[in-house]
């Protein structure tokens, strides 16, 4: 059989605890059997949509062309939408909720240039009930699209600009200093921040980090910016540029996120080396908390 795509790329919150991921990978092989599938992963945290989103944007310039799968879908059963998404004029396919968990990832590899709703029940399994859409709409859209099903007969056309919007944080400048937020945090403890290290270049290669300005127990510490991981001393805590192009706070061989209890969505405050005498300011440990919601 001729496909038209022949990789599928595969991200979720279902985890490999149950049989959801098997299911859906075997539904993809019942009908397109010589389309591989590549696991992005699968331990999204449940339910978190943003996470979910991030981690897809982060990965989607270095996927095969084809059509990526992703479900992070809380609101299953519901009226939000299942939706395919076109980019680059049929390069490649996004299919998944209509919750924002797609847009970040469209935008980075240059917007989408057509959309449908996931409508049409002759591409769908018939349901025994309304809560595995991965299994009965998703899976079979995504496989009959890389069998050659054109894509406008997967559903009804919706413009692009109608679909909801992903949140992606942006650091801000507030006098002279720059607010970030820890975007994600690796299996490493090495913490990315919203922060493109041009934002910060002319500080040089120190800058004071602070967190919870919002708490009875604010902190402040002076750390090194590194080019990589080994550039920083046994159990120090730096700043690097992560694989990404972001700066990241880590530890070489350690844990950044265990040593200074950061989690994603705590709020970071870069600022230049407190003092102007050359000194370095003194560094506080202290329990860093969640940024206010």
């Amino acid at each position: 059989m001729s496909v038209r795509f022949e990789t599928i790329s595969f991200l979720s919150d279902y985890g490999m605890a149950d049989e959801f991921v098997g299911v859906v990978k075997s539904v993809i092989r019942s009908i397109a059997p010589e389309v591989a599938v590549v696991d992005i992963t699968h331990e999204v945290p449940p339910y978190d949509v943003k996470a979910g989103s991030l981690t897809l944007a982060r990965s989607a310039q270095y996927l095969c062309p084809g059509v990526v799968l992703a479900i992070v879908d809380p609101g299953v059963g519901t009226s939000r939408r299942a939706v395919a998404i076109e980019v680059g004029d049929g390069a490649s396919y996004l299919i998944g909720p209509d919750n924002g968990l797609l847009a970040p990832a469209v935008g980075l590899v240059g917007g989408a240039t057509a959309a449908v709703v996931l409508d049409n029940p002759d591409f769908h399994l018939v349901a025994p009930g309304a809560t595995f859409a991965g299994r009965d709409i998703f899976a079979p859209a995504a496989a009959h699209l890389c069998a050659g099903v054109p894509f406008a007969e997967l559903g009804t056309p919706v413009d692009p600009a109608a679909l909801l919007p992903g949140m992606v944080p942006l650091p801000f400048e507030e006098k002279g200093e720059l607010a970030g937020q820890v975007l994600w945090v690796d299996r490493y403890g090495n913490c990315q921040l919203n922060v493109d290290p041009d934002q910060v270049a002319e500080w040089g290669d120190r800058i004071q980090l602070r967190w919870g300005r919002t708490s009875s127990r604010p902190g402040s510490r002076t750390e090194k910016l590194a080019p990589m991981f080994e550039g920083l001393g046994d159990g120090e805590v730096g700043l690097v540029v992560d694989s990404y192009g972001l700066l990241a706070v880590a530890v070489a061989r350690g844990s950044a996120a265990d040593i200074l209890q950061l989690a994603a969505g705590d709020e970071v405050i870069l600022a230049p080396p407190a003092g102007d005498d050359g000194s370095e300011p003194a560094s506080i440990n202290v329990t860093l908390g969640k940024k206010p919601r």
